[in-house]
């Protein structure tokens, strides 16, 4: 492993394995904060009595060379999940980009989620306040939907053709009735 010892890591210290190489990971910045609480939140009222499970910043090992800490993923095998983290392949997964992680969300990361299955899997950039959200189809990552939130000042701003684009709600690919209303990612978000 490049540059830091596995033993010579803090255990408190969170990190991350790409492509073999250890990124420790900052704190993230306060929209950072509010995207990831919540969506958390959102996941956590819907998924409460059903069988897949959403976790916040909770380490995934795919193999030894990635190792991830995604901001949020649903889980519907409770077979993988052990108390240090998923050993296999979650469902959805969601990165929140800051701009020491953009490139590697984008790149590294989308390549390991294609390459291992994970069904759906978003981006989100909270200065933009938008979601890219990407459905694994014939083994690959394709974009579905770009999704962006307009406070109401802004929506009444765009042309009658560009509201007709505007979508509110995400539907979540796993549950015909799992639906997200992008305003809510975004609630107290500056």
């Amino acid at each position: 492993m490049n540059n830091v010892a596995y033993n010579d890591l803090a255990y408190n210290e969170p990190y991350e394995i790409i492509n073999g190489k250890i990124y420790m990971m900052s704190s993230p910045k306060a929209n950072h904060v509010r995207v990831n609480g919540n969506l958390h939140s959102i996941f956590d009222r819907y998924l409460d009595d059903k069988r897949c499970t959403p976790f916040i910043q909770f380490n995934v090992f795919f193999d030894e060379e990635q190792q991830y800490i995604p901001d949020e993923i649903i889980v519907c095998d409770p077979d993988i999940v052990e108390e240090d983290g998923i050993h296999g392949v979650p469902d959805l997964v969601v990165e929140i980009l800051s701009k020491s992680t953009a490139i590697k969300d984008r790149m590294d990361k989308f390549y390991t989620y294609e390459k291992y299955g994970v069904k759906e899997y978003w981006i989100i950039n909270p200065n933009e306040k938008s979601v890219e959200v990407y459905l694994l189809k014939e083994g690959k990552l394709k974009l579905d939907n770009v999704y962006q939130y307009y406070t109401a000042e802004e929506y009444e701003e765009l042309t009658t053709l560009q509201k007709e684009d505007v979508k509110s709600e995400i539907k979540i690919s796993l549950y015909d009735d799992f639906i997200v209303q992008i305003k809510d990612i975004f609630k107290r978000v500056k």
